[in-house]
């Protein structure tokens, strides 16, 4: 059975922890990742903010421009209270060329389809003929 190695990284209260145990944000969990989950949480729209900096350090400990990547805002169950609108997430996952999921890994809405998808997308981009500029990885700037 093949191992998939999935980085989840967020701010602090986004629900990372309902979706794996993931401790703390090192460059040495980054090296090693295959795929990685952005997680922000929809009722705050800081998480949205800080977002954006863990991208960029993907990018800083990777080394490289494309990696199979999806962003997800996580606690739809909490609509009521929404801070980031459905158009602000798939705006910026437009802008990076990466999926974009709406997740509550409280009720375990869509959580099972976010690590088929990142793992489809980890199986593609390590594929020997496989050309990692394709629309499936994100594409970093």
């Amino acid at each position: 059975m093949r191992e998939y190695k999935v980085v989840v990284l967020g701010s602090g209260g986004v629900g990372k922890s309902a979706l794996t145990q993931f401790a703390s944000m090192r460059d040495l969990y980054i090296k090693n990742g295959q795929g990685f989950i952005l997680v922000y949480s929809l009722v705050n729209q800081q998480s949205f903010q800080d977002i954006k900096p863990m991208r960029d350090q993907i990018i800083r400990v990777k080394r490289y421009e494309r990696v199979p990547m999806i962003l997800v805002g996580n606690k739809v169950d909490l609509e009521g209270e929404r801070e980031v609108s459905f158009g602000e997430g798939k705006a910026l996952a437009e802008e990076w060329s990466c999926p974009f999921m709406e997740t509550s890994a409280k009720n375990k809405a869509s959580v099972d389809e976010l690590f088929a998808e990142i793992v489809r997308q980890m199986n593609y981009a390590a594929q020997p003929n496989g050309d990692e500029g394709c629309c499936s990885a994100c594409v970093i700037l």
